[in-house]
């Protein structure tokens, strides 16, 4: 759409999700076995046929700036694009001081496609969305700011931004009356009282309201110059923000079960019951929804192969994805998520497990509710999730629901 510039906000640093994070930016960390967690909002985006799109990244950008140059390529015949842009200091030797103000600094980006609207993402939750229904709703209704939301417990109120809307008028249930990080007085929606609307962190922009909200907030020294905490608020005061229900967002293939499914990944819980969701036989999300494909680059790889190991015992894979190029020979996977070039050899178990990119767990390993991330090796015999104790003992993180995290290229020994 020629009248829509899409910034997709990609500088999370992450530091919940470390040690996934230790080496890159929390977008790129690997995600249900193909995949990088900003393939999912570029998915949707150009899904949505929104085709011109920048990522503003800041923290430890190379293997995020790498994955959209080598996947995300366009037709420049067309003029469309998806682009990294990094931190520049165009306006002084410094970085983004928040969300707010990298759209500040790249006001330069919008001055050069003028467009009617600006589209402004987050990167890191897993969902299928498809924008063009957000859109419209944002045209028809005349505001300058539109927010995705999406219907969270009331008890948990205190664990999002939460919109409040006006109870009366022509746009009661949807005009915004309040945005509130993290409440613990969170009232609920007139429809559902224990429901509230929580923030996805999604926005579009009238262009000129934009404009003149990151300028403002640029010039006012006490902002922390963020869209949730300081941006919105403006809108609010006016009255010129609206709400968009994701719920009545429909999206092209989806089922009754994964309708709405949205999942923020920031911790390492979150992250793991998000592969999770991937695996049940009617999955809480769909990752084979073909007509809405989340995209991303496939190397050139052999199918998966499970075969019998070298004293003949079967190769097993129950309740789990397995990924090209992996290989489970004489040994047990189950409920399981297994990347790319995986190899689980004889004797070895895997179960209830996230394992990425190139790990290899070894002879007679046992390895249980855990996260490996790429590149690591289970010595012959190890164990690991069996033991917590002895895990952080080892250096290991465990998570607060007792998932066992080993960084990137380690060495788990017995």
């Amino acid at each position: 759409m020629a009248d829509v510039l899409a910034i997709v906000l990609a500088g999370g640093e992450g530091k919940r999700l470390m040690p996934l994070t230790a080496d890159r930016a929390k977008p790129a960390v690997p995600f249900g076995g193909n995949y990088r967690l900003i393939d999912f909002v570029l998915s949707n985006l150009v899904n949505g046929g929104f085709l011109k799109i920048v990522v503003l990244t800041q923290y430890k950008s190379h293997s995020l700036d790498r994955h959209i140059t080598q996947t995300w390529r366009m037709s420049t015949l067309l003029g469309n694009y998806v682009t990294p842009v990094p931190a520049q200091q165009r306006l002084g030797p410094r970085w983004f001081a928040g969300s707010a103000d990298a759209i500040y600094q790249n006001l330069n980006l919008i001055d050069d496609e003028r467009p009617k609207y600006v589209i402004v993402f987050g990167a890191d939750h897993i969902y299928r969305m498809d924008p063009r229904q957000m859109l419209q709703q944002h045209i028809e209704s005349g505001v300058g700011l539109t927010i995705a939301a999406v219907r969270q417990p009331l008890s948990q109120a205190d664990q999002f931004g939460v919109i409040e809307t006006e109870s009366e008028g022509p746009d009661a249930g949807r005009r915004i009356s309040r945005f509130r990080e993290k409440p613990k007085d969170a009232i609920g929606l007139p429809d559902a009282p224990d429901q509230v609307y929580a923030s996805m962190g999604n926005y579009i922009f009238t262009t000129r309201a934009l404009v003149d909200a990151v300028t403002r907030d640029a010039m006012t020294p006490e902002s922390k110059h963020d869209v949730g905490g300081n941006l919105v608020p403006m809108f609010v005061d006016k009255g010129d923000a609206q709400v968009y229900d994701f719920t009545q967002n429909v999206v092209p293939g989806s089922t009754e079960r994964d309708h709405a499914y949205w999942r923020d990944v920031g911790t390492l819980d979150s992250f793991y019951d998000a592969n999770m969701d991937l695996i049940s036989v009617h999955p809480v999300f769909n990752m084979y929804n073909y007509d809405w494909p989340i995209l991303s680059i496939y190397d050139p790889m052999p199918a998966a192969k499970i075969v019998r190991g070298d004293e003949g015992q079967e190769g097993q894979a129950r309740g789990s994805m397995v990924s090209p190029g992996a290989i489970i020979s004489g040994s047990c996977v189950s409920d399981s998520v297994i990347f790319p070039r995986v190899q689980v050899r004889s004797g070895a178990n895997v179960s209830a497990s996230v394992v990425m990119d190139d790990v290899v767990v070894e002879r007679g390993a046992d390895v249980r509710r855990a996260i490996l991330d790429k590149g690591v090796i289970v010595a012959p015999g190890a164990q690991l999730g069996i033991d917590h104790e002895y895990d952080r003992a080892r250096g290991y993180t465990v998570s607060e629901s007792g998932i066992v995290v080993v960084g990137k290229g380690q060495r788990v020994t017995p």
